[in-house]
C-alpha cells in the first residue's frame, strides 16, 4: 500500500543559523547520511512523462527503492506523491533486476542528509550539490507551523523536487551535464541566491505552473 508523502522545501542560505532553530525549537537529531542515488526509466521515459519516480538509494549501507507517483489529490501548498518504498539487501542486483524488466540508469544524484523530528514533523536539512536547502514533512496542518516556528516565510516554499530544480537550473546556467553529483559541480559556478525566487510556490502559482 502506498503512503501519501507530504513536504515543501526552503533553500536556506545560512544553513547553520537554520540547524541552530531547529535545535531550539526542541529538533531531535536522527542521523546524517550521504545518499547516492539512481533515478530509473523505461525506453520511452513513461514515468518522468507521468509525473512518477523510480529511485534506488544507497545511504550507510542501507539501499532502498522507491517508487513516486501523482497523487490523486494534488495541493498548491504542498508537494504530494504516493510513495512506496522497499528496503532491499543488495544494491548491484537489485539493478540487475530493474535492467531486465526494462528500467534502465538514466540519471545519479547525491546529496548529504542530516535529519531531525519535532513532534510528528520530520526536518531534512539537506546538502545538495548545487545548495542547501530544509525539507519539511508531515502532516499538512503541522508543515505551515513549523516552517513559521523556524522564521522561514511560508511564501518561499518550493514545490518541486531536487531533480526538476536541476532541470531548470541546467536551462538557466547552460550546463552540459546530467548528474547532479558533487564533482560535477566542483568546476561550475552557480549563484542559486540570484534565481532561487524562480522556484518559489507563490511565483509557480502566477505563472500558472503546479
Amino acid at each position: 500500500m502506498a503512503n501519501l508523502e507530504v513536504e515543501v522545501k526552503f533553500y536556506l542560505s545560512d544553513l547553520e543559523t537554520t540547524r541552530n532553530n531547529i535545535k531550539k525549537a526542541g529538533g531531535i537529531f536522527k542521523g546524517k547520511e550521504t545518499e547516492d542515488n539512481i533515478r530509473f526509466e523505461d525506453e520511452n521515459f513513461s514515468l518522468i512523462k507521468n509525473g512518477s519516480l523510480l529511485r534506488l538509494r544507497s545511504a550507510n549501507s542501507r539501499y532502498t527503492l522507491t517508487f513516486k507517483g501523482k497523487t490523486m489529490n494534488p495541493s498548491l501548498d504542498f508537494k504530494i506523491y504516493d510513495e512506496i518504498e522497499l528496503v532491499v539487501s543488495d544494491f548491484e542486483k537489485m539493478i540487475q533486476i530493474l535492467g531486465h524488466i526494462g528500467y534502465k540508469q538514466v540519471q545519479r544524484y547525491e546529496k548529504i542528509r542530516e535529519t531531525y523530528v519535532i513532534g510528528p514533523v520530520l526536518l531534512c536539512l539537506d546538502t545538495m550539490p548545487y545548495g542547501n536547502f530544509l525539507e519539511i514533512e508531515g502532516e499538512p496542518g503541522a508543515i505551515p507551523s513549523t516552517a513559521q516556528a523556524l522564521g522561514l516565510k511560508w511564501e518561499n516554499r518550493i514545490l518541486d523536487n531536487y531533480l526538476g530544480m536541476f532541470e531548470r537550473l541546467k536551462e538557466i546556467y547552460h550546463l552540459d551535464f546530467n548528474d547532479v553529483t558533487f564533482d560535477n559541480f566542483k568546476q561550475t559556478h552557480i549563484d542559486l541566491g540570484k534565481c532561487i525566487h524562480l522556484f518559489f510556490a507563490s511565483n509557480e502559482t502566477a505563472d500558472g505552473r503546479e
